[in-house]
């Protein structure tokens, strides 16, 4: 086990790496091969293509340091996902700009729809259903990925901030709303 980690982790720094120099659709498995000095043969030993290489770095690099702490508060984990996306604000920029089937994006709601859904769960009761999950995380992961490709000057907690106080001041608006 600990061989295939150390053959997965060469292979995702390296694609980590040539993600920096070019976009996603111009780097081959022979690219991420040569860089890590690899075969063809151990890249697909290990993954079925470059977009499950980038899956696995997002699920090894914070889903799996995400699940080792209890957060107290959806808004808790929302910061600490988008503290790591911004020190990997380079590499993520790149992987949230793939867009169709079993892209980085796509692959990313799967796994934030739900997280969202538990919470909204706490919020509605039994009244939080699949539409609000997928609402609430498409919404959420176009927000994130505008703000990692195009609003680097934001930083994670400002950020959080914004989506937060957007959030509470739509909710008291509408609640006013229908108590009038």
């Amino acid at each position: 086990m600990a061989d295939s980690n150390i053959t997965k982790k060469a292979l995702a720094s390296a694609m980590k790496a040539l993600m920096t120099e070019k976009t996603f659709h111009k780097i081959t498995v022979s690219d991420i091969c040569d860089r890590c000095g690899m075969n063809r043969k151990s890249f697909y030993y290990h993954f079925k293509d470059k977009y499950d290489l980038v899956n696995w770095i997002y699920d090894t690099e914070f889903i799996v340091l995400a699940n080792r702490k209890a957060y107290a508060t959806a808004w808790e984990f929302m910061t600490a996902l988008c503290r790591y996306l911004e020190t990997e604000r380079a590499f993520y920029s790149r992987a949230l700009e793939i867009n169709g089937q079993n892209s980085f994006s796509e692959h990313f709601t799967e796994m934030l729809q739900p997280i969202l859904k538990e919470n909204l769960r706490r919020i509605f009761g039994s009244n939080a259903t699949e539409f609000h999950a997928t609402f609430f995380s498409d919404a959420f992961v176009m927000a994130i990925k505008r703000w990692v490709v195009e609003m680097d000057a934001v930083s994670a907690d400002e950020f959080v901030n914004m989506l937060k106080g957007l959030v509470v001041q739509t909710a008291e608006t509408v609640c006013s709303e229908f108590n009038e």
